[in-house]
């Protein structure tokens, strides 16, 4: 696999990187996204701390 550099020049008040951060995400598939929030939700875990559910509210979703 070889890394590419991608550069992209624009002028800074153009730039909307929270809009292009939710886009990106959006388009990548719901595994991966899930994959990755569970990463970053580990980083603020101690070693062999479980994460407290007790707060999660499950919903059926209604098509």
């Amino acid at each position: 696999m070889k890394l590419v550099p991608v550069v992209r020049k624009a002028m800074l008040r153009d730039i909307d990187e929270e809009q292009e951060d939710i886009n990106y995400w959006l388009s990548r598939p719901i595994i991966e996204r899930v994959a990755a929030v569970t990463k970053l939700r580990s980083y603020s875990l101690k070693p062999g701390q479980r994460m407290d559910k007790t707060i999660v509210v499950k919903r059926k979703l209604h098509p």
